[in-house]
């Protein structure tokens, strides 16, 4: 009788509830539901109001039930996620979710309260739209929208579909479909096309993903808003059409080169009477078609000098720009990526980021210290002049593969931030990685500050976050991370290191033990990692039924032997320079059998497979010559990145089965097998010369058509244990003789 009088009041409340209140309550009670579709009847859920405009939730038991009540739908959401992992030790990741809840539900005795010291938790960097996100379906996009209701996300950035909103608007100026056949990119490139990088590379872009993409840029925008979110869109910065310049030969266009290795892009002069008149239609259009939460990105120079160091002229531009913006939208917020003054500090001295930056009103331009986790910008500009800021994690560069991150600091920093009386007008927190869908662990502890004002205890959230993770409280499991947190998750203060090593595997075949891109620096010291490898294999009987669990042990040796690799690569280029054919041969045939059990190790986990992300791409042609070129695209970006002589090569490297069997393993075949023939006959081996051969076939791979598998192979936690057994000794081996 109870219950029906408290659903009865419920139901009644929920009636006299505000149109946007009953919209979220209806959303998150969605989401529950996906999350939990066997017991969401389990979870009820009331509307409650903000505190000091900020977010806040209650948890409360009664009557068998779990009562979440929030000031948005993200509040509940993340009411409901602090139940699963505070009380249930459930969790949900991109790589292992637990969700193995009691049979009957632990009941909270007395009623929980937590409010967000932030206003705006922000998420995404335009990189990550590619390196992750360049093939994802709408089920993908909910999944991750669920993801960041439940970790607190209120301000994702927006961009999928962009270019159907510019095509239109080119469109009704006159501009051709040939006039703009040669500026959009293909679908793996729109980052960087949408900050005035490049154009028209992997095009040209069918219409069909124009309006597709709009079509998922609606539902996106829609079940974010449903649930609170307030998506930041883009706006105008400038880059137009090389057509431009024939359309309108009075207009004053600036040439512009990203140097890696492209073509010029265009930026329209801000001092242009056009360029208010097209940021204007830009967002008029947009509004139109998307609606608006007022929220606008656009970064003016994105790894592009401006023309001028003069601070005035600067200033005159910085308020041009948001000039165009309040011309259509009065309530306009200018969110400001800072990578421009964390990537060329050099130009960005104290004046000129002064200047840019006081031209535009304080309460309308948000700026995103994109790597404050890396270097604070903050602290050198006395908190961005004034201005509000958002304190963001980057973490990953690429979509790299690699255990890496600075766990200490990211516990700590954004609550010393928060409390620091030079920090300046400090409103929220976020993620900007360039890719997603790795290290776990650094993006739950991230988000764990969300609720809190004072600094994260790892001590005691990392024992937590284990059982969360493997639904079991183990000891060599906690021993394992207390070793990965000390090595792979610790950058020593000393050391001035951006993101993770990649393995000399993945770099153009070379004598050198660096790359570029496929960097192999590591942060610690290889051996210091192996007795973490060795607690997780010894937790494996009691916790290999965890999908998280299964992902970690495949990881951390997948990191091992990806360290191995360089041990064995210095071997064969000492047997090489001393001539000795035979040692050379032996060390050569080590390092691709190293590969072949990498590949097969990773074939375990779809985490770390190829095929999915070719199958994904070409799922989306609507006819073999569109399959064919996004194929294409996907292979290119994870490889050469550009054309066969593009400077980035590897840039975006990942150690994927497939990857590893089909591109980085023949290209070291091709390159030991034209030693062993210069060593044979007593030749130099001429490295230049190889260089071009092997990008020419590079070129060749990328634009072959192939199929990949798409479904895991093998056992995860058997493969591991494989794998310590055959490799465990005989690293430890390699170790001492290096020592």
């Amino acid at each position: 009788m109870k219950l029906k009088l408290y659903l009865l009041a419920a139901v009644l409340a929920f009636t006299f509830l505000s149109a946007e209140a009953q919209t979220y309550l209806a959303s998150s009670n969605a989401l529950i539901e996906r999350v939990l579709p066997k017991q969401h009847h389990l979870f009820l859920t009331e509307s409650i109001g903000t505190e000091n405009g900020k977010d806040v939730f209650e948890i409360e038991g009664k009557n068998q039930k779990i009562i979440l009540r929030g000031s948005s739908g993200v509040a509940l959401a993340s009411a409901f996620y602090h139940y699963l992992t505070e009380y249930a030790h459930c969790q949900i990741t991109w790589n292992g979710t637990n969700l193995k809840l009691p049979a009957k539900l632990p009941i909270i005795e007395t009623k929980v309260r937590r409010n967000t010291p932030y206003e705006y938790r922000y998420y995404l960097n335009y990189c990550t739209f590619n390196y992750s996100m360049s093939w994802w379906d709408w089920p993908r996009w909910e999944k991750e929208i669920d993801w960041m209701a439940l970790h607190g996300i209120n301000m994702p950035l927006a961009i999928t579909g962009e270019e159907y909103t510019w095509y239109l608007l080119y469109k009704e100026m006159g501009f051709t479909d040939n006039d703009l056949k040669d500026f959009f990119t293909g679908p793996a490139y729109f980052s960087w096309f949408w900050m005035g990088n490049i154009d028209g590379w992997g095009g040209p872009l069918p219409l069909s993903w124009m309006k597709s993409h709009f079509e998922l840029q609606k539902k996106i925008l829609a079940r974010q808003r449903s649930l609170g979110m307030k998506p930041v869109l883009p706006a105008f910065t400038g880059h137009v059409p090389a057509a431009f310049k024939k359309k309108f030969p009075n207009a004053k266009l600036k040439a512009t080169n990203w140097t890696n290795g492209f073509a010029d892009t265009y930026i329209l002069d801000s001092e242009d009477p056009m360029f208010a008149v097209i940021g204007k239609k830009f967002l008029q259009k947009q509004t139109e078609l998307l609606g608006t939460d007022h929220l606008y990105s656009a970064d003016t120079f994105n790894e592009n000098e401006p023309p001028s160091s003069d601070p005035d002229f600067l200033s005159k531009l910085s308020a041009r720009v948001y000039d165009g913006m309040r011309q259509a939208d009065p309530e306009a917020i200018w969110v400001m990526q800072g990578w421009l003054f964390y990537s060329d500090r050099k130009f960005w001295k104290e004046p000129q980021t002064e200047a840019l930056l006081k031209a535009v009103p304080n309460d309308k331009m948000i700026l995103l210290d994109l790597a404050t986790e890396i270097e604070p910008v903050w602290k050198r500009t006395e908190g961005f002049y004034g201005k509000p800021w958002i304190w963001n994690m980057l973490h990953n560069f690429g979509g790299n593969t690699n255990l890496f991150g600075r766990m200490d600091v990211v516990a700590t920093a954004p609550a010393e931030a928060l409390n620091h009386p030079q920090s300046g007008k400090m409103k929220g927190i976020g993620l900007t990685m360039e890719g997603i869908e790795q290290n776990p662990v650094l993006y739950e502890l991230m988000m764990a500050n969300v609720w809190q004002s004072k600094p994260v205890n790892l001590d005691v959230w990392l024992p937590q976050f284990v059982l969360n993770r493997y639904g079991n409280k183990n000891q060599n499991a906690l021993k394992a991370w207390n070793i990965l947190r000390k090595t792979v998750y610790t950058v020593p203060a000393d050391k001035y290191i951006r993101d993770g090593a990649e393995s000399i595997i993945q770099a153009r075949p070379t004598f050198d033990s660096l790359s570029r891109w496929a960097k192999t620096t590591l942060n610690y010291k290889q051996e210091d990692l192996l007795p973490a490898w060795d607690e997780l294999i010894k937790a494996a009987p009691f916790c290999q039924n965890s999908e998280g669990f299964q992902y970690d042990v495949v990881d951390v040796t997948r990191q091992v032997l990806a360290n191995f690799a360089l041990p064995i690569q210095r071997k064969f280029v000492s047997a090489y320079r001393r001539k000795d054919l035979v040692a050379f041969k032996a060390e050569s045939e080590k390092f691709l059998q190293l590969i072949d059990d990498m590949d097969k190790l990773l074939a375990t986990r779809k985490d770390f497979m190829l095929g999915p992300w070719v199958a994904d791409a070409r799922a989306w042609g609507t006819n073999p010559e569109e399959k064919a070129r996004y194929e294409m695209n996907a292979k290119d970006l994870i490889t050469l990145w550009g054309d066969a002589k593009n400077p980035l090569n590897e840039y975006a490297c990942r150690q994927w089965s497939g990857l590893l069997s089909d591109f980085y393993k023949p290209r070291w075949q091709l390159f030991f097998s034209g030693i062993q023939e210069n060593l044979i006959h007593q030749k130099e081996f001429n490295l230049n010369t190889f260089n071009g051969d092997i990008s020419a076939w590079e070129w060749k791979w990328v634009n072959q058509r192939k199929d990949y598998p798409t479904k895991p192979v093998g056992n995860p936690v058997n493969t591991a244990k494989e794998m310590h057994k055959k490799y465990r000794a005989l690293i430890e081996s390699y170790a001492d003789k290096l020592n």
